[in-house]
């Protein structure tokens, strides 16, 4: 049996939302990650193993690609079943879901386009 809390949410209502955000979280960091082969991370601190962490997230590049697209989709999963059992979804995981799904797509369709303009950013 569930219980309510103060607010009067139901225990299960703020952890399947923090589940969407945790999962949306995930997959952008997974595209940071997936990216990180075409433009090293924080040059400054890691000048000398950039090379070859960038030639390690290469290889495992399509992995990430695909972990960064089950994690949306478990995202959205997480916000039809909360829309099932008739849970008002928290606005935040909202942004914070197709926010991640438009990186995501934006990284998977150009990501040299978006390699150099984060090396435009970070050259200023």
């Amino acid at each position: 049996m569930k219980m309510a809390t103060k607010t009067g949410k139901i225990d299960g209502e703020t952890s399947r939302s923090k589940r969407t955000i945790v999962a949306s979280i995930a997959a952008l960091g997974s595209i940071v990650l997936a990216s990180s082969c075409c433009l090293p991370m924080f040059p400054f601190l890691l000048a000398a193993g950039a090379a070859g962490s960038s030639a390690f997230f290469v290889t495992i590049r399509p992995f990430l690609l695909i972990a960064s697209l089950l994690l949306i989709a478990f995202g959205f999963y997480q916000r039809w079943r909360a829309k099932q059992c008739s849970r008002r979804p928290n606005p935040l995981s909202a942004i914070l879901l197709w926010f991640s799904t438009v990186v995501v797509i934006l990284s998977i369709l150009f990501p040299q386009v978006i390699a150099n303009l984060v090396a435009n950013l970070l050259a200023k």
